[in-house]
């Protein structure tokens, strides 16, 4: 199976931290499945948008891909697991983080942890347990198998040169002017994007300040856009506002497709119960988008995917 969720999964409850994760490791082990995983920002692959997803990959133990690496993890001595260190280097988990496992074949990573972050440890195999009394770091890439887990804090090589916003523009004769932002929505705007220190009170009357950094009055053209959220194409700080000759616009719902490596047009039309085919409002299409996945990225895990399958 591979899954995927955002990244600050790894990092929920905010008062626990790990614990969520940490849960649905132990689940799947109790299930006889095994777990990789590997945070994965696309515009570190190629890709023209800054969009950090967390990607699972999760197999059976009865599997020959399984079966196979278990002869990376059980040779390593079950001491390795008491006698625990910073000396690493060698160690099965580091290669197949680093360079044997699904990601780290498709997503290469610089070959050492970052800031020597790494995480070793067991699970108990009661989630309840693991509810009331997980504690323990979760970083951004890792491998669970038969209750054992390993994860490390890995940079991208950044080998791969994302496209930019202006790379993924259409063509301004293209652009309807129905995309373009003057008046009191571009104030809004301006408003939004800007630093901002608002007096709020709490639902138990208690009184706070409530503080927001300024970021760019629009979007650079010479970088990936940023994460995209259902919310574009509304009046709203997440939303990209770009400037070009002057004036100001949205991502028409072409080129938010294009920041998710759609096709263009690719939600346009849509079948409805009666069989008649419609063109979807760009709301929608906005909408779509915005809970959509980088499929540059998916189909990257699926060729490898594709390769063990084939292999094992």
């Amino acid at each position: 199976m591979i899954l995927e969720n955002v990244d600050r999964l790894l990092k929920s409850p905010s008062k626990q931290r790990g614990r969520d994760f940490a849960i649905m490791l132990a689940a799947f082990n109790n299930l006889d499945y095994s777990v990789e995983w590997r945070v994965i920002n696309a515009a570190d692959y190629g890709r023209s948008q800054r969009r950090k997803r967390v990607f699972f990959f999760v197999y059976r133990n009865d599997l020959k891909w399984a079966k196979n690496i278990d002869n990376l993890f059980e040779k390593e001595d079950s001491q390795h697991f008491n006698l625990f260190t910073d000396d690493i280097d060698g160690h099965a988990y580091d290669n197949y983080i680093f360079q044997t496992g699904l990601f780290a074949r498709q997503f290469p990573v610089k070959p050492t942890a970052n800031k020597n972050r790494h995480t070793f440890g067991m699970l108990s195999n009661d989630v309840v347990d693991i509810s009331d009394n997980f504690t323990g770091q979760i970083w951004n890439s890792g491998v669970m198998r038969h209750g054992r887990y390993y994860s490390i804090d890995t940079e991208s090589t950044m080998e791969e040169e994302p496209l930019t916003l202006k790379e993924i523009l259409q063509p301004e004769h293209e652009v309807d002017e129905k995309y373009y932002i003057t008046g009191d929505k571009l104030e809004k705007f301006a408003y939004l994007r800007g630093p901002k220190k608002i007096e709020r009170t709490s639902e138990t009357g208690h009184t706070y300040i409530y503080a927001e950094g300024g970021m760019s009055p629009h979007d650079s053209l010479d970088l990936p856009g940023r994460t995209m959220l259902t919310s574009e194409g509304t009046i709203n700080r997440s939303t990209h506002l770009i400037k070009i000759n002057g004036r100001y616009r949205l991502l028409t719902p072409v080129e938010a497709e294009r920041l998710q490596d759609f096709p263009d047009n690719w939600t346009k039309y849509k079948q409805i119960s009666s069989g008649d085919v419609i063109e979807v409002s760009d709301r929608m299409r906005w909408f779509f988008m915005g809970n959509a996945l980088v499929t540059g990225i998916v189909k990257r895990i699926g060729d490898e995917l594709k390769k063990i399958d084939t292999a094992y």
